[in-house]
């Protein structure tokens, strides 16, 4: 039986690191971006009576559709 291995990489064969474990500057990425906010600008979005009329259109195919299975439950139950 062979003893267990460590899941982390071996440093002493890890490119990058210098002799004390640390990294080179340059060889990591920014930890962020240095950005505050959305760099293009965002778009607009639809007028509230455009949202409320799909609302609406939804919620009647919802409503006919329930009828129509309701409809056909009854029909069957004959």
């Amino acid at each position: 039986m062979s003893a267990p291995t460590s899941p982390d990489p071996d440093p002493a064969t890890t490119p990058g690191l210098e002799a004390g474990g640390g990294v080179a500057p340059g060889d990591t990425p920014p930890g962020e971006s240095s950005t505050s906010g959305a760099a293009d600008r965002q778009p607009r979005t639809g007028s509230r009576g455009a949202n409320w009329a799909a609302y609406v259109i939804i919620g009647l195919v919802v409503g006919f559709a329930l009828l129509f299975f309701v409809g056909y439950a009854i029909g069957l139950a004959d």
